[in-house]
């Protein structure tokens, strides 16, 4: 292996730790998974930090996982590193013997290794064979993408992917480029993206093919298919008090990450009910309000952290008068001392930010 490629500063780190912490500290052994190791620098933090802690590390991409291996060589004894995509995590824990884990991490995106690399073909501002596979060992290039799709379904991967306004543009400027010649290089195919895009709107926003860039490294690396299996799975293997942080780069990400919660936060019996039915309560709450979003100070640290969104959960205790005891239990409490005499009002449900739309759940540290 040679020297590491690229720069690496771990994003929200503190927050991360802090979040993480009340699941790991306990007992004499816990575990913890990175389901996105990378270079292993919030993995590092979290081996240092909980001495009694497991590290299970999960990447794709095999040049990442030799420098993390390098990196936490002096925890070897408590770390297991996997090459493996997050979605593969259930069979991973099987294979180890761990039928539940205290702590889950996902620091979603392309990874600085990936982003530094010229010869990767991730960067849009360097010139580079058309990869973007994370995992270099397997699975369709983007030379193959822009190459092979047709018309409508480069449109397609552009708008969804990369919220892309002048994908059938862009699609147009692709398939008669091809027709010529086979389109190889990430310069090549940035100057077509430009070129396709009127000139008043390349004036903001950044890199006219940055949008361009994400949508086919979504599509080359499956990434949002594989993390809308990943996000359900990683939340059921949680033990109760376990927590999971994930932060997200793009809207896309973020939505799926919301969606996943949204549907273990929330209790599914009937409000004016005294007690939760059984099986109808909720199994987690929510750590923060909304999405947390990175300071000045950190941005300016570390300009990657610009777009990042946080959200994270712990795993309800399921034990009667536990500390599982949830807000929308409170609620109907409140709700229930309004119709005694002598109560005043109280106040209503807490607002998520992003849609406006009532929530039960309050988040720590808001």
């Amino acid at each position: 292996m040679g020297e590491l490629r690229g720069t690496h500063v771990p994003v929200l780190l503190e927050r991360c730790l802090e979040l993480l912490a009340p699941a790991l500290d306990r007992g004499d052994r816990t575990i913890h998974v990175d389901a996105t190791l990378g270079l292993a620098g919030h993995a590092e933090a979290v081996l240092e930090r909980h001495p009694r802690t497991v590290l299970v590390g999960l990447d794709r991409d095999t040049e990442a996982l030799a420098h993390a291996r390098v990196r936490l060589a002096r925890f070897a004894d408590r770390v297991h590193l996997e090459h493996a995509v997050y979605d593969e995590l259930p069979e991973v824990l099987e294979r180890l013997g761990y039928p539940g884990v205290d702590g889950v991490l996902f620091d979603l995106g392309v990874s600085s290794l990936q982003l530094d690399a010229p010869d990767r073909g991730f960067a849009y501002a360097q010139d580079a064979p058309l990869d973007m596979r994370m995992d270099q060992t397997r699975g369709m290039t983007a030379e193959e993408v822009v190459n092979s799709y047709s018309h409508g379904e480069l449109a397609r991967v552009l708008k969804v992917y990369g919220e892309e306004r002048f994908a059938g543009r862009i699609a147009s400027a692709i398939v008669r480029e091809r027709e010529r010649s086979p389109i190889t290089s990430s310069a090549r195919l940035a100057e077509l993206v430009r070129e396709s895009i009127p000139a008043p709107a390349r004036r903001t926003g950044g890199h006219p093919a940055k949008r361009t860039f994400q949508a086919l490294r979504i599509e080359v690396n499956r990434e949002l298919a594989a993390l809308e299996t990943a996000l359900p799975a990683a939340l059921d293997k949680l033990n109760a008090g376990g927590r999971m942080v994930v932060l997200s780069y793009h809207s896309l990400e973020d939505r799926l990450t919301k969606q996943a919660l949204a549907d273990r936060v929330r209790s599914k019996g009937p409000v004016d009910l005294p007690v939760e039915l059984p099986g109808s309560g909720p199994t987690f709450r929510l750590l923060s309000r909304g999405a947390e979003l990175a300071g000045e100070a950190e941005v300016a640290a570390n300009p990657r952290a610009a777009s990042v969104r946080l959200r994270a959960a712990v795993r309800l205790d399921p034990t009667p008068g536990g500390p599982g005891r949830t807000d929308r239990e409170r609620y109907r409490r409140r709700v229930r001392g309004m119709h005694q005499p002598g109560t005043g009002s109280t106040p209503g449900p807490t607002v998520d930010p992003e849609d406006g739309r009532g929530t039960d759940e309050e988040g720590e540290g808001t």
